[in-house]
């Protein structure tokens, strides 16, 4: 896996503060994609065990307190991402289990695969569905189009959605 940008102080993407990835790798290629530089899964920066724990480092820095992770791309469950992005979400909940976990997807969650689904297992917030331009609304939290849903899960399913 690679990744195209990290933010270890993030307060655009989710709620409170956060620190922010984005992965490189993505096959919906939306027309009108704000990130569309993070589609190709070869670019950017290699994902190592290294920058793995510094993830984890700035998450448990005191200093500055972080609510969660933000995950994005590119598509954090894009199939070349899984193996990497299970084993960062897994380690994020079994290490610091006070910390929430976000995630956009272009994926439908009713539609995703077994190894995706076992992600979202460990996924607090899930922001689903491809990017429409033609249903763009830039007034909407956390999503770019209307089509695109914010959802607060219970063990991999809907608990509550957010407006």
């Amino acid at each position: 896996m690679r990744y195209q940008r990290y933010y270890p102080i993030d307060v655009v993407n989710g709620e409170g503060t956060r620190a922010s990835l984005f992965v490189s790798g993505c096959e919906h290629f939306c027309k009108g994609c704000h990130n569309s530089t993070t589609w190709d899964p070869d670019s950017g920066i290699p994902y190592t065990e290294e920058f793995e724990q510094k993830i984890l480092d700035d998450l448990a820095d005191e200093r500055v307190k972080r609510d969660g992770l933000s995950l994005s791309g590119g598509d954090p469950l894009f199939p070349g991402n899984l193996k990497m992005v299970e084993r960062l979400v897994k380690r994020v909940k079994t290490e610091l289990p006070e910390k929430d976990i976000w995630l956009w997807t272009g994926y439908a969650l009713e539609n995703l695969s077994p190894g995706q689904k076992e992600i979202i297992q460990y996924i607090d917030v899930l922001i689903d569905g491809k990017f429409e331009e033609n249903k763009r609304d830039l007034t909407l939290p956390w999503r770019g189009s209307s089509n695109q849903r914010v959802m607060r899960l219970a063990n991999g399913k809907p608990d509550s959605y957010i407006v």
